[in-house]
């Protein structure tokens, strides 16, 4: 089990679609200079957020890289019980995907 920490980053600030459409670029700004996300709720539910955009590149590579390591971990896996019935890499990837979407 992998576990994706975000780092310093402050306590997210909620507030609603309506209330950040009337100042978006605060929002932006709060997210790039101080870390601090903006969780962007709609009719009281939770629909987005916003982060800084280094931050969010650094989430994608490590979820990538996670994945990578876990697909690459399950092949490993199916190597060491046999070649009968094995799929390569791109199949088990593809065939993963399928089961998540």
């Amino acid at each position: 089990m992998y576990i994706c920490y975000i780092h310093d980053m402050s306590e997210p600030v909620i507030e609603s679609m309506a209330d950040v459409r009337s100042h978006l670029a605060d929002v932006i700004d709060r997210a790039r200079r101080e870390d601090t996300p903006t969780i962007i709720t709609r009719r009281g539910k939770q629909e987005a957020v916003v982060i800084d955009i280094q931050e969010y590149q650094r989430l994608r590579e490590i979820a990538e890289n996670t994945e990578e390591a876990w697909l690459n971990r399950l092949a490993d896996e199916a190597e060491s019980e046999g070649a009968q019935g094995s799929v390569s890499l791109e199949e088990m990837a593809a065939l993963l995907r399928a089961d998540q979407g």
